[in-house]
């Protein structure tokens, strides 16, 4: 596991305490690893989800550090959702 997602699985974690997100999605960070967040947290991992992100670890980081509003992403195609794109909103919203 690369240390860009055990990072990433601590930010998260920090990001969604409190919150109720009720889906499964997974943030798959190009050449690193995935991330799969659910009801209970986020943790390294790559199973089927409702939902799956992908972009690279810049672009991903910069969603996390609040620099790159992560619908900005998508529409200029540095970030790409396959699936549920409601359950997408739905963790956006979650992750302030």
């Amino acid at each position: 596991m690369s240390d860009i997602v055990n990072g990433a699985v601590a930010r998260l974690n920090e990001k969604l305490a409190g919150s109720e997100f009720a889906g499964t999605a997974k943030f798959d960070i190009t050449g690193e690893g995935a991330i799969i967040v659910d009801g209970s947290g986020a943790r390294a991992g790559d199973e089927d989800t409702d939902v799956t992100l992908t972009a690279d670890a810049e672009t991903f980081q910069s969603i996390l550090d609040g620099e790159t509003d992560p619908t900005g992403a998508f529409m200029t195609g540095k970030l790409t959702v396959d699936g549920d794109m409601a359950m997408a909103m739905q963790l956006a919203a979650a992750l302030g």
